[in-house]
């Protein structure tokens, strides 16, 4: 298993959320589409999360430094299941 933590929410217009994680050194990521509304009957959006390595893809290389920021600054304030 692999931690990995927010580094991005987006919002569609079908009310889709597409939440991403990244490793701390922002080299790889992981996506995760949910309804908006599970982000209010569910049971949230937490920090962090283990994932298994094959659920792993490559970060967008024009990304890989925002997400190493955004991923190191979230593991320093919140503990991998606070809720976010």
């Amino acid at each position: 298993m692999t931690t990995v933590w927010l580094v991005d929410r987006q919002f569609d217009s079908k009310g889709l959320v597409r939440l991403t994680y990244a490793t701390e050194d922002g080299e790889r990521m992981h996506t995760k589409e949910l309804a908006e509304q599970r982000l209010v009957t569910g049971d949230g959006v937490t920090a962090g999360r283990e994932v298994e390595e094959n659920a792993l893809g490559e970060s967008p290389a024009d990304e890989i430094e925002r997400f190493a920021t955004e991923a190191s600054k979230m593991a320093a304030e919140h503990d991998l299941d606070d809720r976010v």
